[in-house]
């Protein structure tokens, strides 16, 4: 990776292009790390990230302007998928071109 600033902190994209689910487990409440009023109930196993399944999507964690300057209100406390999810990967990159943001560079992409 390049030592340059991490191309996320200019971008938020994918937190604002994806419906984020996660398992119950996650949430406080169950003994996880995700704040219980940031996650919304979908079924007994479930949870979602509050604000990605609007339209337009934007989780009600992200801090900033998606492609200005962005962050994760719950960063440390984020739930899986936010956590697997990848810089320059192939959802990455769909999410930079929904928001009119070019691709990653070579060094960043997967």
């Amino acid at each position: 990776m390049p030592d340059s600033a991490h191309p996320c902190l200019s971008c938020g994209a994918c937190c604002a292009s994806f419906r984020v689910d996660f398992a119950v487990e996650e949430t406080q409440a169950m003994g996880g790390t995700v704040p219980d009023g940031l996650a919304v109930e979908v079924t007994a196993t479930t949870c979602r990230m509050r604000g990605t399944d609007h339209v337009p999507a934007r989780c009600a964690a992200l801090t900033g302007k998606v492609g200005g300057q962005v962050g994760c209100g719950i960063y440390e406390w984020r739930p899986s998928p936010c956590r697997e999810f990848e810089a320059g990967d192939p959802a990455c990159q769909r999410a930079r071109m929904r928001h009119g943001l070019p691709p990653l560079a070579a060094e960043w992409a997967l």
